[in-house]
């Protein structure tokens, strides 16, 4: 925490991967805000291009206020284990996370920085984002608009009750999260079956200080290549997902939920929360037992629906009600 009177200072965590070809755009946007990181920490996770070098090649040429630094080059095993590390590595009172291909808008850090500093409530703040195309091009759409995020959703966040729509589904893109220091000592170390975005806005969510800022402080960038995409829950998606086996999908989402309980009552998180966590828990404990044949998954999934256990516990509600009783085995 920022001495008193002291601004606090402010750590960007970079991961990068095979992004040589946005990643100096990228770098030039962070170095260009009007309130400048104290420090940029990139870890690549073993990137077969000449990402690294295009990284140090901006270091080299960078003289501004802002320390860029190369904290790891070898592989981390995935986009988890890598902020992980990357955000260990941050030194600042204030963490801001990047991707390797968003631009960020000049004001982005300044704008959730006094987000945060204007509410000592908040453990985290994060925003909506204009979506681009490989090019750089708006597509027209945002990011929170892609994800069909309700005005019920948004107000509830406004509102401090951030909890119950994140035990449904996640709603926050970790390119857009910024978040204080503290939060850490009841996030870390991450889930091992949650992304680490939708897992430090949980925990963020479950002691009551997650806050959504409106506007578009990105440029969130879709393209081929993306380790970790937006897929928004449209008819041609969904219809996809009927068609996915069951497999261990169930297991997966039971298991989550008996990791966020299990942490949730290690930091003591409010009474309501926990009872929320395990309504989650039991359902998706639930769904993983439903049996493996259609037509005797009839009724457990109809009594699961009749008490309204999808409309408030699984991600797309009545849709979810369909993949339950026609997903194949």
């Amino acid at each position: 925490m920022a001495r008193p009177g002291l601004k606090p200072s402010i750590s960007v965590a970079l991961c990068t991967y095979n992004g040589e070809s946005y990643i100096r755009e990228q770098l030039a946007s962070i170095a260009a805000q009007t309130l400048p990181a104290h420090e940029v920490v990139i870890c690549d996770d073993g990137s077969s291009d000449s990402t690294v070098e295009a990284v140090e090649s901006f270091i080299a040429a960078y003289s501004g206020p802002t320390a860029f630094r190369i904290a790891y080059t070898d592989r981390a095993g995935g986009v988890r284990a890598n902020f992980e590390r990357a955000i260990k590595a941050c030194t600042g009172d204030l963490i801001a996370l990047s991707d390797q291909d968003d631009m960020w808008r000049s004001d982005r850090l300044a704008v959730a920085a006094d987000m945060l500093g204007s509410r000592p409530e908040l453990l985290a703040v994060h925003s909506d984002a204009r979506i681009v195309d490989a090019a750089g091009e708006p597509t027209g759409e945002t990011l929170l608009g892609s994800l069909y995020v309700s005005a019920g959703e948004r107000e509830a966040i406004h509102a401090g009750r951030a909890t119950p729509v994140l035990v449904r589904r996640n709603v926050v893109t970790g390119a857009t999260l910024m978040f204080r220091r503290e939060l850490l000592e009841s996030a870390f170390p991450l889930g091992q079956f949650w992304v680490h975005d939708e897992w430090l806005a949980a925990i963020a969510a479950s002691l009551g200080g997650l806050e959504l800022i409106e506007m578009p402080l990105i440029d969130y960038r879709i393209h081929r290549a993306n380790a970790i995409g937006v897929a928004a829950p449209t008819l041609r998606n969904r219809l996809r997902q009927l068609r996915v086996p069951r497999a261990d999908r169930y297991r997966g989402l039971a298991a989550r939920s008996q990791e966020i309980v299990n942490r949730l009552e290690a930091i003591g998180a409010p009474q309501e929360v926990l009872v929320l966590a395990h309504r989650k828990l039991s359902f998706e404990l639930k769904r993983a037992s439903y049996p493996s044949g259609r037509l005797r998954r009839v009724y457990p999934v109809l009594c699961n629906a009749t008490r309204g256990q999808y409309a408030k516990l699984s991600s797309q509600g009545h849709v979810d009600i369909v993949r339950d009783l026609v997903q194949p085995t």
